[in-house]
């Protein structure tokens, strides 16, 4: 695997994952090569390479970037992987592959999976206060970049504090909310400012319950929260709000005792702090058509079996992974910065440097296995980069596929239709120079 340089023909961008695609590149790549040399199927190499669901959580015997030694907290491998394969219909299009081959269509599969850290520290905050007008406003120093992370963890404020999700603010970046923050990156807002946010949602509900208890005239134990409002089981007309209750607890009356315990104000900061990072998995199948005249790759067909732990909002999720697979198949296909013998790049504009649009990305079928993790209460893991990471292999891995017969690698991404069609030439040139025995090969080129 050739990885950038200042050359024409330089591996071109991986614009999402961290160092992660390229290590997938090279693992599943060993895969398909054993796969190859012991004339077995892809798919059967993984199951019996896979660490198994009883085997959590697994020591890998290496320390993380976290500095803590590197251990997969949860996932059911097997299940992502046949999912993905049943999505695709893989024992089907295997039967029929050879049948279309023979007409002249080369389809080919590829499998890629992956393991990924998410989740790091330091910390992230949250801070829920409900106000004056009976909104609940929400706090976290992660500020958003578009992936909707409002929306969620809304829901979990909502949820854990018992009121109407259309009535919660959510604010992200802003240290007049909240003094501190660390930032969104690496897959880590869901576990860390969720976590943080739902403990502080759940200590602004006590605070309400004790707060309703003394207005009541009940046991705290005796009441709940539905839709912010306040109640007794089973005497739902003894009532109060969580707007009556909040002007109550920063407004008590000059020269009056009140319970030492209750703090004014109904509000609540948390500071969470994972003790280790959590790792998703997932699984990738995608389905090419090679054009063996033209070099042309097109990608037909795409599944993705994926496990996050828990799933706060899975429409979020499912846009995270749809985005991430167009990024990879622009990595895989398209996007390459090109540059002189001089270091200048020659593809500055997008009218030179590719990226895929509407109709190279293919309607992808996408799957959830949730596994919780043990390691925070939310059970959730990171999902911003799952889909990116093996997209770029899968394909790679597909074309490979495609072109079985020819003993084509693509040792090299973007794949483009000029590099591609000058590899299955170099091959068909070598083939039948070993099948004449008359040539060493040396007028086939340097290969791909």
């Amino acid at each position: 695997m050739r990885l950038a340089t200042a050359t024409p023909g330089a591996m071109g961008p991986w614009t999402d994952g961290a160092g992660r695609p390229q290590a997938a590149y090279v693992m599943e790549n060993v895969m398909d090569r054993i796969a190859r040399t012991l004339h077995m199927d892809p798919a059967e190499v993984r199951r019996r390479n896979f660490i198994q669901k009883d085997e959590y959580p697994y020591a890998v015997g290496i320390l993380y970037r976290d500095n803590n030694p590197l251990e997969y907290d949860s996932g059911n491998y097997p299940a992502c992987l046949e999912k993905a394969l049943e999505m695709i219909g893989y024992e089907n299009f295997r039967r029929s592959q050879l049948d279309v081959r023979k007409r002249g269509i080369r389809l080919g599969v590829g499998i890629a999976a992956y393991v990924e850290g998410t989740g790091f520290g330091p910390f992230e905050g949250g801070s829920v206060k409900v106000g004056a007008d009976g909104k609940i406003y929400v706090f976290t120093g992660a500020a958003s970049q578009g992936q909707g992370q409002e929306t969620a963890l809304g829901q979990i404020c909502a949820d854990y504090l018992g009121v109407d999700f259309n009535n919660v603010r959510v604010v992200t970046g802003d240290s007049a909310g909240i003094p501190h923050g660390v930032g969104t990156f690496a897959s880590r807002v869901m576990v860390t400012a969720g976590n943080a946010i739902a403990q502080a949602a759940q200590q602004v509900r006590e605070k309400a319950l004790q707060l309703a208890a003394a207005k009541l005239e009940c046991s705290s134990d005796d009441l709940s929260i539905v839709n912010g409002e306040v109640f007794v089981k089973g005497s739902a007309e003894k009532k109060i709000t969580l707007k009556a209750l909040a002007h109550e607890a920063a407004n008590r009356v000059s020269g009056f005792m009140v319970d030492r315990s209750v703090e004014p104000g109904l509000e609540a900061t948390v500071y969470y702090s994972p003790r280790r990072s959590t790792h998703s998995n997932g699984v990738h199948v995608a389905v090419v058509q090679v054009d063996e005249e033209t070099g042309h790759v097109e990608v037909q067909r795409y599944a993705v079996a994926h496990d996050c732990g828990t799933l706060i909002n899975p429409m979020l999720v499912d846009g995270q992974i749809h985005g991430g697979v167009a990024h990879g198949i622009g990595n895989a296909l398209y996007e390459e910065v090109i540059h002189d013998d001089n270091g200048q790049v020659l593809n500055a504009s997008y009218m030179d440097y590719y990226l895929p649009g509407a109709m190279e990305v293919p309607r992808m079928e996408v799957a959830h296995i949730e596994t919780p993790t043990p390691l925070n209460p939310l059970g959730c893991k990171g999902a911003g980069e799952g889909g990116t990471i093996p997209s770029a292999t899968a394909i790679a891995l597909a074309i490979e596929d495609a072109l079985s017969d020819l003993n084509v690698k693509v040792n090299r991404l973007p794949v483009s239709p000029e590099v591609l069609l000058k590899s299955i030439e170099e091959a068909k040139c070598l083939r039948a120079l070993n099948s004449s025995s008359s040539s060493t090969g040396e007028d086939c080129g340097e290969g791909a």
